[in-house]
């Protein structure tokens, strides 16, 4: 029986790429994106049409992550179907860069509505069935600027990315005697096979960036170069969404807890697993092991 699978955020880079992969692993996929029928149709389209292609199960879906209507009506329609959701996984996320000081409180806002907030919306939508099924799997797509190297001009989507690793480290114990897994997986700066920077927002006050600009002039490009001269070669983003599929097949209660994929290493792995052993230590000490892995048995 194919695992029933929801990803937001899937129109294109890492989203895209892993409803593809996990497509051509067997997986019911359905990839969540907004505004299939105007301005994401292309990408819509070019889902169904690998599908086809493929002889796969990849099935595009009208999910915008900042609606709680849409992603309800997402969700009953994906459960009405199948009656269960198997696999769910927060990737949807937006990149602003440049001073922060130049951002608006509401610019900053907006990111950590879409990067944050749309994750509790899913879950809210989605975790009744799992939990209720007493098993299932729940990926975050988090990012090594929570405890790596951190260059500047990208403070709110590194805070926002911060919040959301923070809250599934959190959504994990509240998780683990459900039955229900969480995995956060951690790509490093990928410059290629995805549209971060492409896309990325830009400060509301450009007078204030305008000053910034006489001290840094350039540094967006420049820490965009060098982030892509880190990155040996072959580092392609599809080596998250390889790391996804194979997790995603590991059997219930052998999944990690977290995994970083990261070919230029910014240090965020040495970082997490000091984090990661902390917080073992201390649910231990708590006498709160059992939140710590999710057995079979459990499910």
């Amino acid at each position: 029986m194919p695992d029933i699978v929801v990803i937001t955020g899937a129109s294109s880079g890492f989203g895209a790429l892993t409803a593809r992969a996990l497509a051509d692993a067997g997986s019911t996929v359905y990839a969540g994106m907004r505004r299939t029928a105007t301005r994401n149709a292309p990408q819509a389209d070019a889902a169904s049409a690998y599908g086809k292609e493929h002889g796969v199960d990849l099935r595009p879906v009208e999910l915008d992550v900042s609606s709680q209507e849409s992603i309800d009506s997402a969700i009953s329609r994906i459960l009405a179907e199948h009656g269960r959701i198997d696999v769910l996984i927060h990737n949807a996320g937006h990149m602003a860069t440049g001073p922060a000081e130049a951002f608006t409180p509401e610019q900053l806002a907006d990111l950590y509505d879409v990067n944050v907030l749309s994750t509790q919306r899913v879950n809210r939508a989605a975790l009744p069935a799992m939990r209720q099924a007493r098993r299932g799997l729940v990926i975050w797509v988090s990012s090594t600027s929570v405890k790596g190297g951190t260059p500047p001009y990208l403070a709110p989507y590194f805070a926002a990315k911060a919040a959301m690793d923070s809250l599934a480290v959190s959504y994990a114990a509240e998780l683990a005697r459900w039955g229900v897994e969480t995995t956060i997986v951690v790509p490093g700066a990928f410059t290629s096979g995805t549209n971060h920077f492409a896309h990325s927002g830009r400060p509301a006050d450009r007078e204030i960036e305008a000053q910034y600009e006489t001290k840094y002039a350039g540094l967006v490009g420049q820490v965009a170069e060098k982030l892509a001269a880190l990155a040996p070669e072959g580092a392609e983003a599809s080596l998250v969404s390889d790391e996804i599929a194979r997790i995603v097949a590991l059997p219930a209660g052998q999944r990690p807890y977290r995994v970083t994929v990261d070919p230029a290493d910014d240090g965020s792995a040495s970082v997490s697993d000091v984090a990661d052993r902390i917080r073992r230590d201390f649910l231990t000490r708590v006498g709160l092991a059992d939140l710590l892995t999710v057995h079979p048995a459990d499910a």
